[in-house]
């Protein structure tokens, strides 16, 4: 079976693959158009963010038999036409789930103490105790919403401090001795910090928007580390302005590219990303809550593991 590669990953993809019998080739520059002139040739995909794999590209893809995306969402994939011709579809969430856990914590912790705005105070001569005071964690309580492997494992992380864990998620019975299963609506009343850990679908499109931030009962922190475009960018800029989000910590952001490789499609910069890029209370990274030297290696691992177990 022959394999192409689309995006660099981890060596061990490529050698532990070969060792498997398959063979390996490689395209990391050409254009879209260009390997769908010759993907009929291939057997397997090895792709992570590099374009969108579309009906048009899986129709000329005659000989495909699975796609393995070095992440955990699919969303850059037409499932549904690709389930249809018969493609495999295997991702690698199991690879990056601690990496976003840890993330996601980092960001909690940063938030709470003020460390971003500390930083650059130190770093300009400025040495302000009082304005830098910072929250504890213990007594509150974080909702997560979307219980999978990202959510869980945030919810782990979240076990050495004296917090309340609940979740919300669409399957039920999802609960865990690390955290307690309730409705959204209970979600909404209980929750101090609300953690997104959800793919991206119809369902969590624009998901945090006015009316659902509105739906909380008291004001809370925001943490994002799964995807940009369930959040309203201009929404969540005025409750910050409003009080109602108490302070946000972003991994990713609406304006991505579906490719997640760069971050505006054209150059203008929106006025709601002005604003989050000059607040004190918001903390940005580039979309790298799973982006570790651990994971790295991880997520190329269990696409490993997943072909080998299919196809060998």
């Amino acid at each position: 079976m022959k394999i192409l590669h689309l995006d660099t990953n981890h060596p061990l993809l490529l050698k532990q693959l070969q060792e498997l019998g398959f063979e390996n080739h490689e395209d990391y520059t050409s254009t879209k158009s260009e390997i769908e002139a010759k993907i009929n040739e291939y057997d397997g995909i090895i792709i992570r963010s590099r374009f969108t794999i579309d009906k048009q590209f899986l129709d000329k893809a005659t000989n495909l038999k699975f796609i393995g995306r070095v992440g955990a969402g699919l969303e850059n994939i037409d499932c549904e036409y690709a389930e249809k011709k018969g493609v495999t579809l295997i991702s690698a969430p199991e690879g990056n789930r601690n990496a976003v856990g840890e993330h996601t914590l980092g960001m909690l912790l940063s938030l709470f103490n003020k460390l971003n705005k500390a930083d650059k105070e130190v770093r300009e001569g400025k040495w302000l105790r009082e304005e830098n005071r910072g929250l504890e964690l213990d007594g509150k309580t974080v909702g997560i919403i979307g219980y999978g492997n990202m959510g869980k494992a945030f919810a782990k992380k979240l076990r050495g401090f004296d917090v309340e864990v609940i979740c919300y998620d669409i399957k039920p019975d999802v609960g865990d001795e690390n955290t307690q299963q309730v409705s959204l609506e209970e979600l909404q009343k209980r929750t101090d910090i609300l953690s997104l850990h959800t793919p991206q679908t119809e369902l969590t499109m624009k998901m945090v928007n006015s009316d659902f931030i509105n739906g909380f009962l008291k004001p809370f922190w925001l943490l994002n580390t799964a995807r940009g475009k369930s959040v309203v960018t201009k929404d969540l800029v005025e409750a910050l302005q409003s009080g109602k989000v108490l302070g946000a910590g972003l991994d990713v952001l609406e304006y991505e590219k579906k490719s997640f490789e760069n971050l505006f499609s054209d150059q203008e910069m929106p006025e709601a990303f002005k604003y989050l890029i000059n607040a004190e209370n918001v903390l940005l990274s580039p979309h790298v809550a799973g982006w570790t030297i651990e994971s790295k290696e991880k997520l190329a691992q269990t696409i490993v593991d997943k072909i080998k177990e299919k196809f060998c």
